[in-house]
C-alpha cells in the first residue's frame, strides 16, 4: 500500500490521493515518469518527485524511522504490508492508577509473530531493557497505544524511545466505523483467547497484580497468560484491519494483487 501512497505529500489529502489514482499514476514509480499532472503544478511536482525519490531510497533500505517522521501518524498503516515482518505488538498492565498518583508499570508484553516475551515490574522492567527488545523492529502495533500505552510508558520509564511507524489499531476501527475494546473486535473477527482468561478485563488484571505482590504465584501466572493474548490476538487483528483500511481507500479499484 506505501507505493500506492500519494498522501505523505504535504499538500496532497486523501481526495486529490483518488483523483491520481484515476488518472491511472498509481506509484511513486508512475508519478515521476508523468511529465505532468492535473491539478499539481510543474514546481510542486518538481518537489514531490524529489521526495518520493527519497521515500523510495528510504524504504529499499528498510527505513522506517524515516517515514515515522515524514508521515502522518493516522496513515502508519499503510506501512504495514512492507514491514509486517519486523513488526512488534505491545501491551501494558498497570497497577490501576495512573502516574503520579502512585500508578506505574506492571507488565509489558511483546510479541513478533514468533515469540512472546515480558518485562515485569520489580524484576527487568526498566527503559534501557524496553528499548533494547524494541531495537531492530520497523512497526509497532497497539491497541488504544497512542493515548494510554505510549504516553503511560513515558511518564513510568524515562528515557523509553518509540520512533518507528505505529499502527493502533483501536483508531483503526473507529475510522472504520467500529466501535468497542479489544475483546470486542476480537469475537467480531472469530479471534479466540485462552479459555483460563476468557471474560477477564483490565481491572482482573489489576487485582491480579495485586495478589501477585502479596506471593501468589498462580495469579501472576495468570495475569502473564492474560497479556499475552492480548498482545498476540494484537498481530491477527491487525491483519484483519489492514485489509479493510486498504479497501477503503478505494486503491483496489485500480490495482490487481497485493503491493
Amino acid at each position: 500500500m506505501i507505493r500506492h501512497t500519494f498522501s505523505l505529500l504535504n499538500g496532497i489529502g486523501e481526495k486529490l490521493e483518488r483523483h491520481i489514482w484515476r488518472r491511472g499514476v498509481l506509484t511513486w514509480s508512475d508519478f515521476r515518469d508523468c511529465k505532468e499532472i492535473e491539478g499539481i503544478s510543474p514546481e510542486r511536482k518538481r518537489l514531490y518527485d524529489d521526495q518520493l525519490m527519497q521515500c523510495s531510497l528510504e524504504l529499499n533500505i528498510g527505513n522506517a524511522e524515516y517515514f515515522a517522521r515524514v508521515m502522518k501518524r493516522r496513515e502508519h498503516w499503510r506501512l504495514f504490508d512492507v514491514f509486517k515482518n519486523g513488526a512488534v505488538c505491545l501491551d501494558i498492565e498497570t497497577n490501576g492508577f495512573q502516574p503520579g498518583h502512585g500508578g506505574y508499570v506492571t507488565v509489558v508484553g511483546l510479541y513478533d509473530g514468533y515469540d512472546w516475551r515480558h518485562l515485569t515490574m520489580c524484576e527487568n522492567l526498566t527503559a534501557e531493557n524496553l528499548n533494547r527488545e524494541l531495537s531492530g523492529y520497523k512497526c509497532l502495533i497497539t491497541f488504544y497505544g497512542a493515548s494510554f500505552d505510549i504516553p503511560f510508558l513515558f511518564r513510568c520509564l524515562p528515557g523509553v524511545r518509540f520512533d518507528i511507524p505505529h499502527f493502533d489499531l483501536c483508531y483503526a476501527a473507529r475510522r472504520l466505523g467500529m466501535n468497542g475494546g479489544l475483546k470486542k473486535l476480537e469475537e467480531m473477527f472469530g479471534i479466540d483467547r485462552d479459555d483460563s482468561v476468557k471474560g477477564m478485563n483490565g481491572y482482573d488484571a489489576v487485582k491480579l497484580w495485586g495478589h501477585a505482590r502479596k506471593g501468589s504465584s498462580e495469579a501472576m501466572e495468570l495475569l502473564l497468560t492474560y497479556n499475552r493474548e492480548d498482545t498476540i490476538n494484537l498481530l491477527k487483528l491487525a491483519d484483519v484491519l489492514y485489509g479493510m483500511l486498504k479497501t477503503s481507500t478505494g486503491i483496489e479499484t485500480y490495482i490487481c494483487g497485493d503491493s
